[in-house]
């Protein structure tokens, strides 16, 4: 009895602390999403500083969404799921960016 008790208790622990995780997610993409939009608004800074913190600010958001929302992380459980993505991302911008170089090419021997 005392055993199955323990693992209700462990689902709600775990359950909580997945919502603990959603919420860090959601305020941190709230205020990554808050201060370029404040930058470009206000026009507080000159164009590149501005254009430098979009980009910063972005970078930084994906990172945050792929850690709290998709939970990729190099801990036991998330390691495959990590390689994984992280496999698709290159095969994907080798696909695009190889794409691009060949359509430049095409480009240049048409002219």
């Amino acid at each position: 009895m005392s055993q199955a008790h323990t693992s209700e208790s462990l689902t709600s622990d775990d359950f909580m602390a997945s919502v603990k995780s959603y919420l860090v997610g959601f305020l941190l993409s709230v205020i990554l999403t808050g201060i370029p939009f404040w930058a470009v608004m206000t026009h507080h800074f000159e164009k590149p500083i501005t254009l430098g913190l979009v980009l910063v600010m972005a970078v930084v958001q994906i990172v945050v969404h792929l850690k709290y929302f998709l939970h990729l992380d190099f801990s036991k459980e998330g390691k495959i799921n990590t390689f994984s993505f992280l496999f698709t991302a290159l095969i994907m911008v080798m696909v695009m960016g190889l794409s691009v170089w060949i359509i430049y090419a095409a480009n240049a021997l048409m002219m």
